[in-house]
């Protein structure tokens, strides 16, 4: 007895359900460029408050992007920007924190 083939959905880079994402796929952008940024940065004594403030925020972007992923494919990428952007944020905390030399 031959069974009928249903066509497969086209693979998707992002979403392995084959139903769009955008707002995850958007938090999972925003978290990788922000933990990039924080990564980047936090090597750099004097930049403490970008890597810090973009660390800040990667961290809160990520942290709500796994809260709301559908797919595994959203969340692999949302734990290595987490992953960078606390990194980020620490180092940009050791090195003067987020109001460092600005306020007291």
């Amino acid at each position: 007895m031959a069974q009928a083939m249903r066509p497969r959905p086209p693979v998707s880079l992002f979403a392995t359900d084959g139903k769009a994402h955008p707002l995850q796929d958007g938090l999972m952008a925003v978290t990788l460029v922000l933990g990039a940024l924080a990564f980047v940065t936090a090597m750099f004594h004097n930049l403490h408050l970008i890597s810090s403030w973009a660390g800040l925020i990667g961290i809160l972007t990520g942290a709500y992007g796994q809260y709301i992923s559908v797919t595994t494919r959203e969340r692999f990428p949302l734990i290595l920007g987490l992953g960078a952007s606390a990194i980020g944020f620490f180092l940009g905390m050791a090195h003067g924190g987020l109001f460092g030399g600005v306020i007291g």
